[in-house]
C-alpha cells in the first residue's frame, strides 16, 4: 500500500514540529522550508489554511493516506462523543500505532513494517494489517520467533523509562501489551488541534 516516502525533515519544518520523532536536522532548522530560509516574509494564513495544516499534520503523524484518513473521520462521526476526540482515539487504536507506543518499534513506519512482515500477533493470531483497530482487552505483541530481531530488542531496551501511556499495559519479558481501553483526549501526547480537522470536514 502506498505510503509517504519523501523527505521527513522538510515536512516537519512545514508543520513547525518534529512529527516523525526526534530529527537532528530539524533541530538545526526549525523554520519553514524554502529558498529564502527564515528571512522571507510570509503571508497571514487563512482559517482554511490552518484547518488543512492540522489535517495534514495528523495524516503524516499517523502515516495515513487521504482516503484512509477520510474513512477514519467518517467512522468517528458515527460514534458517540466529540468527533475530534473520537477521531484521535481511533487513530491511537490502530495496530501499527500501538506497536510504536509499546516501544516495540522506534517509529510508526518501523511498526508498520513489523506488522506487514508478519512479526506481530493479536490475541495469539498473526496479523499483517497495520490499520487493524484494536478493541479494549486485545493483547498484542511480537511473535516468538521474531522477538530476537535487533530492531525490536533495541527499541524495547531504549524506551523502558518513557513508555507511559495509561491505556496500555506492557510486559517487557513477554514483549506483549494489552490495549486496556480508549485513551482520553488529554492523555494523547500528539499536538494536533482535532477541532480544526472537524471544521475542515464540516464545510
Amino acid at each position: 500500500m502506498a505510503r509517504y516516502t519523501g523527505p521527513k525533515t522538510k515536512k516537519s519544518r512545514a508543520f513547525g514540529e518534529s512529527i516523525f520523532g526526534y530529527d537532528k536536522a530539524f533541530e538545526k532548522k526549525k523554520y519553514p522550508p524554502g529558498q529564502h530560509g527564515n528571512s522571507r516574509r510570509r503571508k497571514q494564513k487563512s482559517d482554511y489554511a490552518f484547518q488543512l495544516m492540522e489535517k495534514q499534520k495528523a495524516k503524516y503523524t499517523y502515516g495515513l493516506l487521504e482516503r484512509q484518513f477520510r474513512k477514519m473521520f467518517e467512522l468517528a462521526s458515527g460514534r458517540k462523543g466529540a468527533t475530534g476526540s473520537v477521531l484521535m482515539q481511533i487513530l491511537e487504536s490502530r495496530l501499527d500505532n500501538t506497536i510504536f507506543r509499546l516501544g516495540l518499534a522506534p517509529t510508526r513506519r518501523a511498526a508498520r513494517q513489523l506488522v506487514n512482515h508478519k512479526h506481530v500477533v493479536i490475541n495469539g493470531v498473526i496479523n499483517n494489517i497495520p490499520s487493524t483497530l484494536l478493541r479494549p482487552g486485545d493483547i498484542v505483541g511480537v511473535r516468538g520467533k521474531s522477538q530476537g530481531l535487533n530492531v525490536v530488542v533495541e527499541s524495547v531496551g531504549s524506551k523502558k523509562d518513557v513508555r507511559k501511556f495509561p491505556w496500555l499495559e506492557f510486559n517487557p519479558d513477554k514483549m506483549t501489551g494489552v490495549f486496556t481501553g480508549y485513551p482520553e483526549r488529554d492523555q494523547i501526547p500528539e499536538k494536533i488541534n482535532d477541532q480544526l480537522i472537524v471544521e475542515l470536514y464540516s464545510k
